[in-house]
């Protein structure tokens, strides 16, 4: 399998950033009710569009807590997360450090959290066949199969929100 450089980690980091404050600009796990914010009034249509990715943002923020059940699913530890289901998409293997890299932590923390995502079942760790000093960390079944019904539920609450 075809690894991601630290460079390429950093660049999908970014683009799922991007793509994540999309989604993200509504909240809740049940669609709630939008969060609103009196702005004052301006001529250009830039405002009702952040009030609403600000909203769902929230509302994500919120399914992605409700769906996991643990506050520590957010920040580094979720960026890991992203980046496994990521590389899991597209066939391609990360190391312990890869993940601490491409969430922006030292190696020390990024073990601390992969071993917590391990205690939780989403992850699992090996030992590189090629270079028994490098661990390799892959999504479960588990972790893939929860990962995938969050951001369908993401993609429904994206969708509801539109059509509302």
């Amino acid at each position: 399998m075809q690894q991601f450089s630290n460079q390429e980690i950093a660049d999908l980091k970014s683009r799922i950033d991007e793509i994540h404050e999309l989604l993200a600009a509504r909240g809740g796990d049940e669609p709630a009710a939008p969060v609103r914010v009196e702005l004052e009034p301006r001529s250009d249509v830039a405002a009702p569009r952040l009030v609403d990715q600000l909203s769902f943002s929230i509302q994500a923020r919120r399914m992605r807590r409700h769906h996991f059940g643990s506050a520590q699913m957010s920040g580094p530890t979720w960026d890991m997360m992203l980046d496994l289901m990521l590389a899991n998409a597209n066939g391609r293997i990360l190391s312990a450090s890869d993940l601490a890299t491409g969430a922006g932590v030292p190696l020390s923390s990024g073990l601390r959290m992969i071993a917590s995502l391990e205690a939780m079942g989403l992850v699992k760790r090996s030992i590189d066949e090629r270079d028994r000093r490098r661990t390799i960390v892959r999504l479960t079944d588990a972790g893939t199969e929860r990962m995938a019904s969050y951001f369908e539920k993401v993609g429904l609450a994206l969708r509801s929100n539109r059509a509302g």
